[in-house]
């Protein structure tokens, strides 16, 4: 495995925030556990400041660390350039053979948004969003060929990730008072990172519980514990 550091943090989020800021890494590339007794307070304690011990290690994969080669490094101009004709030709291949599909793309900060539209273009979108999100994994990995830095890519369809955005921050909301009310944790199903980190944003401010992620892709998932 790669380097380990343990973090502090008056939750387990603010640890792993801060954690990762120091490792310099996405959740996906570590491996997180909260570390046991981390909220064992005695009597003697109990107006000291609450502290939770997070370790995190760096998972020694090479895909990880050439991502972060390019995933650091501002693309330039000519980067994102190249990942658009890049993206674009594909999907002119592609339309071709789907048929009664038409695309969309703009540049927005040095990102590649991508919308699909026409009568066969929701039925792209897969269960709970599985076949956008490996298309846009494609759509990536093409458009970030032979690239210097690494340019984000992003695939929408018929609006879904707005909408989808919208039911994971009410489903995280309605968890996090399930969990204060009964003080029992929460395993969420298997997500994607894009999806994790909606449910982690959310609630990463929250007075009553505290999110983190385990296990490994792409079977991960969020936990949601009270605080």
């Amino acid at each position: 495995m790669g380097k380990t550091i343990t973090v502090e943090g008056k939750t387990s989020t603010e640890a792993i925030e801060k954690g990762l800021k120091e490792l310099k890494c996405r959740r996906d590339d570590v491996d997180i556990k909260i570390l046991e007794n981390e909220d064992k307070r005695s009597f003697f304690s109990i107006l000291e400041p609450r502290v939770v011990k997070v370790e995190l290690t760096v998972k020694d994969n090479k895909e990880v660390h050439e991502f972060h080669e390019k995933a650091f490094k501002e693309p330039s101009d000519e980067d994102v350039q190249k990942c658009k004709e890049n993206v674009e030709n594909f999907l002119k291949e592609f339309i071709d053979v789907v048929k009664n599909i038409e695309y969309k793309i703009t540049v927005n900060n040095k990102e590649i948004n991508v919308e699909l539209l026409g009568e066969k273009a929701s039925s792209l979108i897969g269960y709970r969003g599985d076949t956008i999100n490996a298309m846009q994994t494609i759509l990536s990995s093409i458009g970030n060929k032979n690239n210097s830095a690494r340019v984000r890519v992003l695939l929408d369809i018929a609006n879904y990730k707005e909408k989808r955005e919208e039911t994971l921050k009410e489903l995280a909301r309605k968890l996090e008072k399930t969990v204060k009310r009964n003080g029992k944790k929460i395993i969420l199903e298997p997500m994607n990172s894009y999806e994790r980190k909606i449910i982690h944003t959310e609630l990463q401010n929250s007075e009553y519980v505290a999110t983190y992620s385990i296990g490994e892709e792409p079977r991960r998932k969020v936990v949601i514990e009270k605080k």
